[in-house]
């Protein structure tokens, strides 16, 4: 089975279409507290937003995620150890369709 992140390429790779990758896309930055941020803009997919369930989960400081639907953009938000859980969620929202 494909990994998290193979999986997503693979999913990036099936937007691409000569046109929706210069407007939307995928970005993966760090924060300073420390942790990740993920954003996927979902615009001209075939992903229906209001299927979307916000989570938010606390485990501890450095352990928690949040991730949300904002103006059409997927967010994920968490810990240091959360990218792989970030992008789980946007996947299986995304399997969905």
């Amino acid at each position: 089975m494909p990994d998290t992140m193979q999986r997503l390429q693979a999913w990036y790779a099936s937007m691409c279409d000569g046109e929706w990758e210069h407007g939307c896309g995928v970005r993966i930055e760090t924060l300073d507290n420390p942790g990740w941020s993920v954003r996927i803009d979902v615009r001209e997919t075939d992903l229906n937003i209001d299927d979307f369930v916000a989570v938010s989960i606390r485990r501890s400081d450095e352990d928690w995620i949040v991730c949300e639907i904002k103006a059409s953009v997927y967010e994920g938000h968490g810990g240091a150890g959360n990218l792989s859980e970030i992008v789980e969620v946007f996947l299986r929202w995304a399997k969905k369709m």
